[in-house]
């Protein structure tokens, strides 16, 4: 074949053409590469290769990372893992061997990345985020994911949008809020953990989590600071009151001291956040965990101290009561699992209060199905979202547009074990979420989030809105 029969088979010369006539329009002062990109665009991208390999999480347990290829560059995806897996959720795929990461390695799930999600994906458009998704689930051929691996699928899943945010040349979170068929972006009220209890910490505090909430800020950079500066002045409360050894901190990097009740852990987030000058315009939100100190039908919240355990126990309709105390003297907005996570009857009382939002995480797991159960009963009214509860990209964005669709609130989440991937940053913008629960304002794996927000308001300029005093976003 000459050179000229091998232009007119790949119709070369028009496109060379077309290029360099955009060059000449353009006023290019470096052709060559504007040449270069202009035929690169001109190529439509799929999916030529997925890698996979075990890396460690925040925790130094394994989990997967995944490099997803296509013709125009290589893109990147992780996936965090929490402290137990659900009932309901989708199925994290480990190895079970002993003596390999003393049961936890997730080689089975590496395998079937590279044997046969790879070769599944080869060839398929990264725009078409569903039928990448689809393809997944067909080829596990389970509810709960577990021949693949939630796991395994969920890092593809994610690796593949930031694909298709490259091929269309857009921003990741511009990407998720054109897949979830939403015409605006928000930045979210960062939820940051303040002091850290329960599974998350190995301290006497049992409720796992308190949390402020920057709603007054203006931007998310002056959220962002208020968060950074309230920590560091809880440091210094609990420095003063315990001495250097109050300051540990949890997985998620919330302070841990030892603490003898809520009501103490609350006093010392009030003292912090009146030292900050901001005490109007933050706001607190708990995460109770209930279930990790429920025994049948009682809650134990001195199940941490070896000598207390058991002496003070404390019914549902009790809780209810100290709840509605504490929301009457602090500001509290949110709670979250304020009950263990089957007691579907006192959760739906409280929640029909209205003292504050109801969160459920451990009640719902992000599961459709329970999900619609609580919208059916008005069970509670806002979403904990865990992307890798789920499993895929497109059943995330379909669970938060129920959400949304009963006016509830949502709130993207984090897990205890996390990596560097920030993608649920993208994730709280381009769905509006309202709320990112992402840790504390320390630690790599916690503020590479945080830090994605920052890059995303610098980005969007003046179009950018943060959700403040808007935060639950039910509309």
């Amino acid at each position: 074949m000459s050179v000229q029969e091998y232009l007119d088979k790949h119709m070369l010369s028009r496109k060379i053409e077309d290029a360099v006539n955009a060059a000449v329009r353009a006023k290019t002062s470096d052709p060559v590469l504007f040449i270069a990109n202009h035929m690169k665009k001109a190529v439509s991208s799929v999916i030529t290769k997925v890698k996979a390999r075990q890396i460690l999480d925040s925790r130094g347990i394994p989990t997967v990372e995944v490099d997803l290829h296509t013709n125009k560059g290589v893109f990147r995806a992780s996936v965090p893992s929490g402290d137990s897996s659900g009932t309901y959720e989708a199925i994290e795929l480990r190895d079970g061997d002993k003596g390999m990461y003393l049961g936890n390695s997730v080689a089975k799930a590496v395998k079937n990345i590279n044997d046969k999600i790879s070769e599944a994906l080869i060839g398929m458009d990264p725009k078409l985020q569903g039928q990448i998704d689809q393809a997944m689930i067909d080829l596990d051929k389970t509810e709960k994911k577990n021949e693949l691996g939630a796991n395994a699928i969920l890092a593809v899943s994610i690796a593949a949008c930031k694909a298709g945010a490259a091929e269309k040349e857009v921003p990741l979170c511009k990407h998720l809020s054109d897949l979830s068929g939403r015409a605006n972006m928000v930045l979210p009220v960062p939820a940051f953990t303040v002091l850290s209890g329960g599974k998350h910490a190995s301290n006497t505090f049992a409720i796992q989590e308190i949390m402020i909430l920057p709603i007054g800020a203006s931007r998310f950079e002056e959220a962002l600071q208020w968060g950074s500066e309230t920590y560091h002045h809880l440091k210094a409360v609990i420095t003063e009151k315990n001495g250097g050894l109050g300051c540990n901190v949890g997985e998620d990097g919330g302070l841990a001291p030892d603490i003898s009740s809520l009501k103490e852990g609350l006093e010392l987030v009030k003292e912090a956040i009146n030292r900050t000058g901001y005490s109007d315009k933050i706001k607190i939100a708990i995460d109770v965990a209930a279930t990790n100190f429920c025994l049948g039908t009682k809650y134990d919240l001195d199940v941490n101290f070896p000598n207390k355990s058991g002496q003070n126990f404390k019914s549902a309709e009790d809780m209810i009561e100290m709840y509605k105390e504490l929301c009457n003297e602090y500001p509290i907005v949110s709670i979250e699992d304020p009950f263990d996570k089957e007691d579907w009857e006192h959760t739906k009382y409280f929640s029909s209060l209205g003292i504050c939002q109801v969160v459920g995480d451990d009640l719902l797991m992000s599961n459709s199905k329970r999900v619609e159960r609580a919208i059916q009963e008005s069970s509670c009214n806002a979403l904990l979202l865990k992307v890798n509860q789920i499993g895929t990209v497109t059943e995330a964005i379909e669970v938060v547009k129920m959400a949304r669709d009963a006016q509830w609130g949502v709130v993207t989440s984090h897990r205890c074990g996390e990596t560097e991937d920030s993608f649920i940053a993208d994730f709280s913008v381009g769905l509006a979420t309202g709320v990112i629960k992402a840790g504390a304002p320390c630690r790599g794996e916690r503020t590479m989030k945080y830090n994605q927000l920052l890059r995303i308001e610098e980005e969007l300029g003046d179009q950018a809105v943060y959700a403040g005093e808007d935060w639950k976003l039910t509309l």
